[in-house]
């Protein structure tokens, strides 16, 4: 089933266009806001994707994340019961560092403990909650999880001051002469809430457009 916002479009792109002229004129330039949810069946499946692609370019992260999962096919699909019965061999084979293959062997455990919730049980829970669950993960940090949130679950305000390109788009637009410090940006955001993932998205499309 395709995954849907938490949110009204509409009501986030007027309420951001009130509280802040300039980023107003940003969604002007670049017009509807167009974020896709990435489907994903579970946490599981969607950090799994995340430890994977972490520090590789995009088609070496596809091709190991894509031997992996035809590793977990032969168990039942990407679920952390299938994981288990990969050998540390074949996750190698497949083409996880070290570290990663550690990292996925955490995540598996952890979803079977329960730090890692399922879908289901992860609506029922804040953005803060989330991020002290997640990140318990063994490379998991405070990043991927907002990645997650606004990009898997859809939430509404999430803002990652630890994305270079969040800072760097927001220096950009306000024309500031160094980078701005995290809570900098957070402090300016408030005036963003409750929709500061819209904000962040159309701070990431104002790169894109060179605005």
């Amino acid at each position: 089933m395709k995954p849907k916002l938490c949110y009204k479009p509409a009501a986030a792109v007027a309420h951001l266009r009130a509280g802040d002229a300039t980023l107003a004129a940003l969604i002007d330039r670049v017009g509807p806001f167009a974020l896709e949810l990435q489907p994903a069946k579970s946490l599981f499946e969607a950090l799994l994707r995340s430890i994977v692609y972490q520090q590789l370019h995009g088609k070496a992260a596809a091709t190991i994340h894509g031997r992996v999962l035809t590793g977990l096919k032969k168990h039942g699909g990407p679920v952390p019961a299938a994981l288990g019965k990969l050998s540390d061999e074949e996750l190698r084979a497949a083409g996880l560092s070290r570290n990663k293959l550690l990292a996925v062997r955490d995540l598996a455990a952890q979803c079977l403990t329960g730090t890692v919730p399922s879908l289901a049980d992860a609506a029922q829970l804040g953005d803060d909650e989330l991020v002290a669950r997640l990140t318990e993960v063994r490379g998991i940090g405070p990043w991927t999880v907002h990645m997650l949130l606004i990009f898997h679950l859809g939430r509404p305000d999430v803002m990652p001051t630890g994305d270079f390109a969040i800072r760097l788009g927001f220096q950009k637009l306000y024309r500031k002469r160094q980078e701005p410090k995290p809570e900098a940006i957070q402090k300016h955001a408030r005036r963003w809430s409750p929709y500061r993932s819209v904000a962040s998205w159309y701070l990431w499309r104002s790169l894109d457009t060179g605005e």
